[in-house]
């Protein structure tokens, strides 16, 4: 890969990213707190869970690709409760952090080995393509998750 393949790349890759923050946008769209705040099932995640976890490991994954530290709780994820308009707030900072950190990855951060958290060091590019499959993931149970409230009533 050369310089241009990596701008392609990261280019790419965070163009998928936006596509996932879109969908967490469409099935957050006109959903209540209660809603937004229910879990399925008490080991379950609730849709605002889903989102504000997904986007704080995105954050620091998209810093670590960057060789930048990070300051995650990612435990505090995992107990949030928000309403639609804070979890659009959210991902609009999540669009902000893709312009910034996709607009300045350069080869180098694609292709050298970075640690993130208590991980072992994998290549920049390897830490995009799993995150954003994490991401999709993430996505497909918020989706269900609205589907199963929506069936509840």
């Amino acid at each position: 890969m050369d310089a241009t393949g990596a701008r392609f790349t990261a280019d790419r890759i965070g163009e998928e990213f936006r596509v996932v923050h879109q969908g967490f946008r469409d099935e957050v769209a006109g959903l209540d707190a209660d809603a937004l705040n229910w879990r399925p099932h008490p080991e379950a995640n609730s849709i605002a869970i889903l989102v504000t976890h997904t986007l704080g490991s995105e954050k620091e994954m998209l810093r670590a690709v960057r060789g930048m530290g990070s300051d995650r709780v990612r435990s505090a994820e995992f107990e949030v409760s928000a309403d639609a308009a804070a979890l659009t707030a959210l991902l609009d900072l999540a669009d902000q952090d893709l312009d910034e950190h996709i607009g300045k990855m350069t080869l180098e951060d694609l292709t050298r080995p970075r640690p993130r958290g208590d991980r072992p060091p994998r290549p920049g590019f390897e830490w995009l393509v799993t995150n954003y499959g994490h991401a999709r993931e993430h996505l497909a149970q918020a989706q269900l998750t609205k589907q199963l409230y929506a069936a509840k009533k």
